[in-house]
């Protein structure tokens, strides 16, 4: 039943978005804004990367159909704990009624608890904190889940032959609960032993996976951005021109690693996780051969809503049962679907794409 809900509830969205835009986007300076309104604050990582573009959108969209006096506050870059926390910190001065953040890692744990003590909500989207608790509840993918997808789908594609691996993460400085989790949730879907599921590049570098022997090259972080990973992946082939599998983070990371295999006259199989149009674009030109789908429209919708329900009838929201968080959805994105492995056409990805 969730499910289907929350089906129909992305479908959905695409319209809300294309009506709400045209209006103009709520902020907390506006002259317009309802002193009864709910003010709340947005706190993303950068608005660079479309998929945080997307995610402000649909936030935007929501706070204007419901009633919400939305601030939105972005950091520079990945890694930019700095701004997350100063946003924070404006927005407990501000007595805003809540915030909605994706934490940067768990250097804004303090500040956090600092808004939750003060009496603001505070909700996680797209990355859970490290531990879950530090927020009141998270709005995301199960990252762990969408990485299995795409290590399942890789491993089922190499059909047998060795696995040559390189992996390009988020960071290589501090450790993210969505970093960790798909890389090792990739790791885990090809069948390679993971150590501990908090902790990148601690598994053996040569072993066997599910369909026979494999090697891991190296890891690097790209930091979710093209030009980095393009020069990761530059690294990754000097080491070894034979890799044939490459873990991109994200789908800017992926397009980085195209450009290197292909200014090195080399393929792989690229595999990654968003979902975004450009991404399931680079499906059907042959960049990425999978990714994982995921809904930032979505976290947003919902955790606007879900402030705005605490503020207006104390309407709390739940985890999802089994979970330390809502688990906003996940689909496997491919035109070359292997057995055993779940997936969806690059049409659905299109049908139900952000950015």
């Amino acid at each position: 039943m969730v499910k289907m809900k929350l089906q129909r509830k992305i479908a959905a969205l695409a319209i809300v978005v294309a009506a709400s835009l045209v209006a103009t986007s709520c902020s907390s300076s506006s002259d317009e804004a309802s002193s009864d309104m709910p003010k709340v604050t947005l706190i993303v990582k950068d608005q660079i990367n479309a998929f945080f573009i997307a995610m402000v959108k649909g936030a935007k969209a929501k706070a204007a159909e419901v009633g919400v006096d939305l601030t939105v506050i972005s950091a520079k870059q990945e890694g930019d704990d700095a701004s997350q926390i100063t946003g924070i910190e404006n927005a407990i001065s501000a007595k805003h009624a809540g915030i909605l953040i994706t934490p940067m890692s768990v250097n804004v744990n303090s500040a956090i608890t600092k808004a939750r003590d003060a009496g603001l909500f505070v909700i996680s989207l797209d990355t859970p904190t490290d531990p879950a608790d530090i927020v009141d509840i998270t709005f995301a993918t199960d990252n762990c889940e969408a990485g299995r997808l795409i290590g399942q789908w890789a491993a089922a594609k190499l059909a047998g032959k060795k696995a040559v691996i390189g992996l390009i993460d988020l960071f290589d400085d501090r450790m993210v609960s969505v970093d960790y989790c798909r890389d090792n949730g990739f790791l885990a879907g090809m069948g390679i032993d993971v150590k501990d599921p908090k902790i990148m590049g601690d598994e053996a570098k040569k072993g066997k996976y599910s369909g026979g022997d494999y090697e891991i090259v190296g890891n690097g972080a790209g930091k979710g951005a093209e030009s980095e990973s393009r020069s990761v992946m530059e690294r990754l082939l000097s080491k070894n021109k034979n890799i044939n599998v490459v873990y991109t983070i994200n789908e800017p990371t992926a397009f980085g690693a195209c450009a290197a295999l292909k200014a090195a006259g080399l393929k792989a199989l690229v595999v990654s996780v968003d979902g975004g149009r450009a991404g399931i674009e680079g499906i059907k030109s042959g960049c990425i051969g999978a990714t994982s789908q995921q809904y930032p429209l979505l976290m947003a919708d919902l955790g606007v809503q879900a402030i705005f329900d605490i503020v207006k009838s104390g309407t709390k929201p739940e985890n999802s049962a089994g979970l330390d968080f809502f688990n906003t959805g996940v689909k496997l994105i491919t035109d070359d679907p292997q057995e055993g492995v779940s997936s969806e056409s690059t049409q659905y990805g299109l049908d139900n794409a952000w950015g």
